[in-house]
């Protein structure tokens, strides 16, 4: 057989990408590379955290460069893949297939940094001659297979444990992994495609004359009701920025943010509305035309620390040591003692982003668009 099916390029079922652009077979191919370490990472949930997870792959890759990289996670997921070179192949947990290749195939790590119990089975099936993270024991609970993952784990049991930790998601699903922190980015690649269809949106809208373009986030998900800031508080914050005609202001939101959005752009008529059905991926290339971004707790921010920007974050329930800054994001929260409470519901009449003002937003923006330090609010 002259098919060399240990070929990293070799994808089982069609031709590989040598054969199909250049007409090359295996004998005379100068493409070949066996796969080294085989390493799968398991992270299903959620859209954010599974983003702000592929900042461990530019470390495997300095460790491990033949490595062959196979993720498993949602199928809601995979736009978060696209245009990645980092990983080899993405394999969706709600595809049976995918459940049947992970119970055959044998790797060499398996990175599991999530103490879900829906993924926990699986990593405890997995053939893997080392595993990092969580698994089930025999009585069907979640523990942690190393040292390093019994810190996470304890935060998601004692609610004390969460709100004094200090470290960064980033650098705790490093320790997790058995990885060594450093800072490495959050890994999106938009294409030329998606840059080219968001620069035809950017001369649509006559978006060049601005020289600043500010992008609000209105939303924050739906399972975190008090990560959203009230609508009046981007009213005062809008009417605060309007005097400013050299800045330009974008709305973002996903459909649980089509009212409050429109409501917005009806109310100021010189807002640009992004909309709110689009595509994961349009989304992203939007959000790239932003200089600043003005977001919550949610998957904007750890979109917009991927591409990169200027980062305005309002945090209230859900901890603000807990997001990495990059030296880019300066964190807005209330002098309140309850935050960090994941609390889904408040018995406050004011909550704690209530608490948040409008100024001191404002504040923010023009010590960044002055080039002046600032970090937490």
């Amino acid at each position: 057989m002259i098919l060399k099916t240990d070929c990293k390029l070799f994808p089982g079922n069609r031709p590989c990408i040598p054969n199909k652009s250049e007409g090359i077979m295996c004998p005379d191919c100068n493409y070949y590379e066996a796969v080294g370490m085989k390493i799968l990472i398991i992270k299903l949930d959620a859209l954010g955290d599974v983003l702000r997870t592929t900042s461990i792959l530019p470390v495997l890759k300095r460790l491990y460069p033949s490595s062959h990289i196979t993720w498993l996670t949602r199928n809601n997921a995979k736009d978060i893949f696209y245009n990645n070179n980092l990983v080899d192949q993405i394999l969706f947990i709600e595809d049976i297939e995918a459940s049947q290749r992970l119970l055959i195939e044998k790797y060499d790590l398996l990175l599991h940094p999530d103490a879900s119990p829906v993924s926990c089975p699986l990593a405890t099936l997995v053939d893997a001659k080392i595993k990092k993270g969580y698994v089930l024991d025999k009585n069907g609970k979640i523990i942690p297979v190393n040292n390093d993952a019994i810190e996470w784990l304890e935060m998601g049991a004692f609610d004390q444990f969460k709100k004094k930790n200090k470290k960064t998601y980033q650098q705790i699903i490093h320790e997790i992994c058995g990885l060594t922190y450093e800072k490495d980015e959050i890994q999106l690649f938009l294409s030329e495609i998606e840059k080219e269809a968001s620069h035809k949106f950017f001369v649509e809208r006559k978006l060049n004359r601005y020289k600043k373009i500010i992008g609000i986030n209105t939303g924050a998900g739906n399972r975190w009701q008090y990560k959203q800031w009230r609508l009046d508080g981007f009213e005062e914050l809008i009417e605060k920025i309007s005097p400013k005609s050299e800045i330009g202001i974008l709305l973002f939101g996903g459909p649980c943010e089509y009212e409050r959005n429109k409501y917005l752009a009806d109310k100021f008529s010189f807002l640009i509305n992004t909309g709110t059905n689009n595509s994961l991926r349009t989304f992203f290339s939007l959000l790239n035309l932003a200089d600043i971004v003005i977001t919550g707790d949610t998957l904007a921010l750890h979109a917009a620390t991927a591409l990169k920007k200027d980062i305005i974050c309002l945090f209230g329930p859900t901890s603000y040591n807990e997001i990495e800054d990059y030296g880019r994001i300066s964190k807005i929260f209330a002098d309140l003692d309850c935050l960090v409470c994941y609390k889904t519901r408040c018995d406050f009449k004011v909550t704690c982003m209530g608490e948040i003002s409008a100024g001191k937003i404002y504040k923010c923006i023009i010590n960044i668009l002055n080039n002046t330090n600032s970090s937490d609010y």
